[in-house]
């Protein structure tokens, strides 16, 4: 992939600079364990797909402060001369243990967990936070909808309603992530080497005197690329003017590849243009849909036999819509060799260097997730969470995308399809803490 441009540090929420200046003036430059994980489901869900590992790492490879970042901390007359003096030096040396993109995970577990100088660790949270919680999130949400489309293929159209150009482009990633086979962002297709797609808008129909002047005109330049926006002005006269114009295609060795409908009843329509299509020979031409489409919406068509090829899912992936935020968290699990917990009620905390096992079944299919200490071994059980980076550094070649998105096609077909379901918030995937965890909960 391409590496975004730099972010920086200032990409931070206050306190988390005014705790690392508490922190220096205090000396206190102790080795810190902090853990991220998500406490709890959004509604209707029962797991998540990692995702923002990558971007993550690569930001913390050259997390430093600039003369100009610097500058402008002096100005909020906040901080002392030697705590700026000591940010000008400042690099993330840390190790970190993580799942790796694309592994399916449940509440609880870590994401990942950091080591570093407590300072270190406190500067990168709210980075951490957003970066993996926000691709975490959208690539939970692709999932579902990969999975209600049973195998059709869906294209991310989410560009344009997405929250800033960076969410855009972490949408294309993460929905390719789980499956989708195309975005429309161009941009994200030359960073990510992702398949870009699209077809016309209705402004393009309308620039014509006529709807068939359009088609024509967009077939001449895109011969072997052509899929026609029917739904301008009479979905069906425009189904039968897409035949026309296939026909006419033909005669110049080109064809068409498909139709997209924006608007109406989805499952009324799609049936009848599938039969315009087929009556006039068309039987390759594809039927392509948008407008609203999440997994409840491609469910539903679906179900009420809808003759559809395949989707574009915007706006309501894109912002995540029905689960618009989860609560992920970063906390601090261990100090200076003090393994240390969180006690507010409904916000307790786990202790201590963590590790997650998954074991299976005779198939392969995910039985139960076990969340112990890090040196534990538990037999059966296979250690999710692996090093990623050391001394600041990460650690070994990142896999590819299509690496990526193998992994979580095989994380998916080994989930029990009763946690699949789009519309129950039970049954709970079973997390259960091993004994020698349980132990040191107990004793600190």
């Amino acid at each position: 992939m391409t590496k975004a441009s730099r972010i920086g540090p200032l990409f931070t929420d206050l306190y988390e600079l005014t705790m690392a200046a508490g922190y220096y003036e205090h000396h206190m430059f102790y080795p810190a364990v902090f853990t991220l994980f998500v406490r709890g489901y959004p509604v209707h869900r029962n797991y998540f797909v990692a995702a923002g590992l990558e971007d993550a790492l690569r930001e913390l490879e050259q997390f430093r402060f600039s003369q100009d970042e610097l500058n402008y901390l002096k100005t909020t007359h906040l901080f002392s001369n030697a705590f700026l003096s000591f940010l000008k030096a400042f690099r993330f040396s840390g190790n970190i243990v993580a799942l790796s993109e694309g592994t399916i995970f449940f509440e609880n577990e870590p994401i990942l967990e950091v080591e570093a100088s407590l300072i270190e660790a406190q500067l990168i949270e709210t980075f951490l936070l957003n970066t993996i919680g926000s691709q975490t999130l959208i690539a939970s949400k692709a999932a579902r909808c990969v999975h209600a489309a049973n195998g059709l293929p869906l294209i991310d159209f989410s560009l344009r309603r997405t929250q800033g150009q960076d969410a855009g482009l972490h949408v294309a990633r993460s929905t390719h992530i789980v499956g989708f086979t195309a975005t429309s962002n161009v941009l994200a297709g030359k960073m990510y080497h992702i398949p870009i797609s699209g077809t016309m808008a209705h402004s393009f129909v309308m620039a014509f005197e006529k709807e068939m002047d359009a088609f024509s005109a967009y077939s001449k330049t895109f011969p072997h690329n052509t899929v026609l926006l029917i739904d301008t002005y009479d979905t069906l006269e425009g189904a039968r003017n897409a035949a026309r114009i296939a026909h006419e295609m033909k005669t110049r060795n080109a064809s068409l590849m498909g139709v997209r409908l924006d608007s109406g009843d989805m499952v009324d329509l799609s049936v009848k243009v599938r039969n315009i299509l087929d009556e006039a020979g068309l039987h390759d031409v594809k039927i392509l849909v948008s407008s609203g489409f999440d997994e409840y919406g491609i469910a539903d068509v679906l179900s009420k036999g809808a003759k559809i090829d395949g989707f574009g899912v915007g706006t309501k992936l894109g912002v995540s819509a029905d689960a618009p935020f989860m609560d992920i968290v970063y906390k601090l699990a261990r100090l200076n060799d003090r393994d240390v917990r969180k006690l507010s009620p409904g916000k307790v905390t786990l202790a201590g260097k963590k590790q997650v096992f998954r074991s299976t079944d005779s198939t392969g299919t995910y039985r139960e997730d076990i969340i112990g200490c890090r040196n534990e071994r538990i037999e059966e059980s296979m250690p999710l969470l692996e090093k990623v980076m050391e001394n600041g550094k990460i650690h070994g070649p990142y896999p590819s995308l299509q690496i990526i998105r193998d992994r979580f096609k095989h994380n998916f077909s080994c989930l029990p399809e009763k946690y699949k379901d789009l519309s129950q918030d039970t049954p709970r995937y079973p997390v259960k803490l091993s004994r020698q965890l349980e132990d040191l909960q107990n004793r600190v």
